[in-house]
């Protein structure tokens, strides 16, 4: 059975992606470009890849060559997984794992669009990939780790899965300096992607327990307030569906509801607080021995 958190999570993000967020939304365009992304690499992607949840663009940094194997942990609407499929080529390989399935149609959809052979999206939770031992060449991923129950079955996994010689190449958010007790027990700050997020000594921690080795977790000294370019964008989708309860807070499956969507969320939590006394956007990269 998913935690309530995990429930949150899949409802909040299967509702953005129900939604009509694009690319050819000016906020959502904003806040990729805030986080690094080209105007010439999200034009040459499907416009609903890109939902504006991005904090970094790892495949800028992920030194990705013809041939390789790369895999995205929670590639959404496969905005990562198509910029890496052309950068590893038809002889290579991008799969996007992803626990909501409405991201895995809209992503597939897209990928459809495209015409790719060379990608793949898969349905699972990235604490347990279904992927055989050894068999990648590199994992990115983007803003998603720091929503993970447990971030060390995640480094795991990333270990077993990568080959000898694999590297990581991921964009999250991680913690300056411990948060208040108001903000840490929010849960709208945990699917927001500041609760659930580990200071950046743990990260580091965590990805040599795991046995990597040159682990390096950079502040990419972006601002985060940089989501807030999404306020007063149309979300809307249809047919409004069914409320279902957590436990900690009523989720709408539908953007359409009264309830809050994701993006909404991250603007009252901006609202609210100065993340960036708390939290960075970082790039983080290690290499498996």
């Amino acid at each position: 059975m998913p935690s309530p958190i995990e429930e949150a999570v899949r409802q909040k993000y299967g509702a953005a992606a129900a939604s009509s967020l694009s690319n050819e939304h000016e906020g959502v365009r904003s806040v990729a470009e805030a986080f690094g992304y080209t105007p010439e690499e999200l034009a040459s992607i499907p416009a609903e890849a890109n939902l504006g949840l991005s904090c970094g663009n790892p495949t800028a940094t992920a030194n990705l060559r013809p041939g390789e194997v790369v895999v995205d942990l929670g590639s959404g609407g496969g905005l990562d997984v198509f910029l890496a499929a052309k950068k590893v080529g038809p002889a290579g390989k991008a799969i996007g794992i992803d626990m909501t399935p409405e991201m895995l149609a809209r992503a597939r959809e897209n990928a459809s669009r495209q015409g790719l052979d060379n990608v793949e999206f898969l349905e699972a939770n990235i604490e347990n990939l279904p992927l055989p031992d050894a068999s990648v060449d590199c994992v990115i991923s983007n803003c998603v780790i720091n929503l993970a129950s447990d971030k060390n079955a995640v480094f795991r996994e990333i270990a077993r899965v990568l080959k000898p010689g694999g590297r990581v190449a991921v964009s999250d958010i991680a913690l300056k300096k411990p948060l208040p007790p108001e903000l840490a027990n929010d849960m709208l700050a945990y699917v927001g992607c500041i609760a659930g997020a580990i200071s950046i000594e743990n990260y580091v921690a965590g990805l040599k327990a795991a046995g990597f080795f040159d682990v390096q977790v950079i502040d990419t000294k972006r601002d985060l307030n940089a989501y807030a370019k999404v306020e007063n964008q149309a979300a809307c989708c249809s047919p409004p569906a069914q409320v279902q309860s957590t436990g900690l807070e009523l989720i709408a499956d539908s953007c359409c509801s009264t309830e809050k969507t994701v993006h909404e969320d991250l603007i009252e939590l901006l609202k609210k607080y100065d993340v960036n006394d708390y939290a960075a956007s970082v790039q983080v990269f290690a290499l498996k021995p």
